[in-house]
């Protein structure tokens, strides 16, 4: 009989559909297995604030069990909560009340912020967790490797409705956005239609146009991305082509938050983030005011991003997910750690947990994308992967 562990699992980032199926299918595996699970409450965040003299529901960890998870994945968020608190870099505005100066006088420091990193190991030594599941995109996972460079025991499980983790060809909450646009972006067609104008729908993607691209591939819509900067003039051509060509008297495009035509930079606003990224200035509307003017065309914009990522997974979400979680107890079950569960060539693999300075993956534009006709390419896919295409 293996010995009994206590295992962690987080959630960090942004919300996505599908996490609660991980939440509640890791701990009825790990159930069956003889372990225990302690949920940590927002992300990261958690693991740096957690005192030890909370009590009730002002403390950040919980037992998890099968009766107090049983429902969970009927719904999407995560039952866990989340944060975009990154340990390594805690302001000093940002340091919990609880955490005294000789405390502090312990952690690096850079003049402006914190390295949490110590204390985050303390509180995961002291809640007696023998290894943990982390679940987020490359910002959450990138901690993650911090810490099994330290030598604690870490499983990755990638999740972002960007799709953008290196590793893997599929992230949990992508087949949910893209399944969401498509749903809304129909919708609207008839408002298009009736009012002959061209669409422009804004969407995730602020590094990585998987979103944009495979929601235009099931839209047959034209599809702006971050990794190629756009003629304005060109796309205008094309827009006004296809709305003249449409019975309907209609045309639309579906852009990436992250993206940019040519010559231009994507302005950015507010504060930077615990990771430094800053807000996107909306590049959809900007687009459809600048397609208005050029065109003489009437324009719609509308944004497609927070709903994509609220409410219950679809089914590929919730089989990915369901299938990452016991993935990730069977290799802790064989001893392995510092590892990432993900999609390799079409097939359900793992990978070593990506490290800060590999940013986002990015779509392969040569094989993926249409840089002419800004559209996804349709052609030569005998051999690929059924979903989503190579890493």
């Amino acid at each position: 009989m293996a010995q009994s562990k206590n295992i962690g699992i987080l959630t960090g980032g942004g919300d996505v559909p599908g996490l609660n199926s991980i939440i509640k299918s890791v701990v009825y595996r790990a159930t069956e297995m003889g372990h225990s699970v302690t949920g940590i409450r927002k992300g990261w965040k958690g693991l740096t604030n957690m005192n030890q003299a909370d009590t009730g529901d002002d403390r950040l960890d919980r037992q998890l069990t099968r009766e107090n998870t049983r429902t969970i994945d009927r719904s999407g968020g995560t039952w866990l909560h989340t944060s975009r608190t990154n340990p390594r870099k805690v302001a000093t505005n940002k340091v919990p009340a609880h955490i005294s100066a000789d405390q502090l006088k312990k952690l690096s420091f850079d003049g402006k912020f914190y390295d949490f990193t110590p204390i985050v190991l303390e509180n995961l030594q002291r809640l007696g967790i023998d290894c943990l599941i982390a679940i987020g995109g490359d910002d959450t996972l990138s901690f993650a490797s911090i810490l099994s460079g330290k030598g604690f025991p870490v499983i990755g499980i990638p999740k972002t409705m960007d799709n953008d983790v290196h590793g893997t060809e599929y992230c949990i909450g992508f087949s949910t956005a893209i399944t969401r646009a498509k749903d809304a972006i129909n919708r609207q067609r008839t408002t298009l239609g009736s009012h002959e104008r061209i669409g422009v729908f804004r969407i995730f993607g602020r590094d990585a146009g998987f979103t944009a691209l495979y929601t235009s591939y099931i839209t047959s819509a034209r599809c702006l991305i971050p990794e190629v900067p756009f003629d304005l003039e060109s796309v205008c051509k094309l827009l006004v082509e296809d709305k003249r060509k449409n019975s309907s008297h209609y045309s639309l495009v579906i852009v990436s938050e992250g993206a940019t035509w040519t010559n231009r930079v994507v302005d950015e606003y507010g504060e930077a983030d615990a990771y430094g990224h800053r807000k996107k200035v909306d590049i959809g509307h900007a687009l459809a005011d600048e397609l208005q003017r050029r065109t003489g065309e009437e324009t719609i914009e509308s944004d497609l991003t927070y709903d994509l990522r609220s409410g219950e997974p679809d089914a590929i979400d919730q089989i990915v997910a369901i299938t990452y979680a016991n993935i990730a107890l069977d290799l802790i079950r064989d001893g392995v750690t510092g590892k990432m569960v993900g999609v390799q060539n079409g097939c359900y693999a793992s990978a070593p947990l990506p490290a800060s300075s590999a940013g986002a993956r990015r779509v392969d534009v040569a094989t993926l994308y249409n840089t002419e006709r800004y559209r996804p390419n349709y052609t030569a896919k005998l051999g690929a992967p059924l979903l989503f295409g190579h890493d």
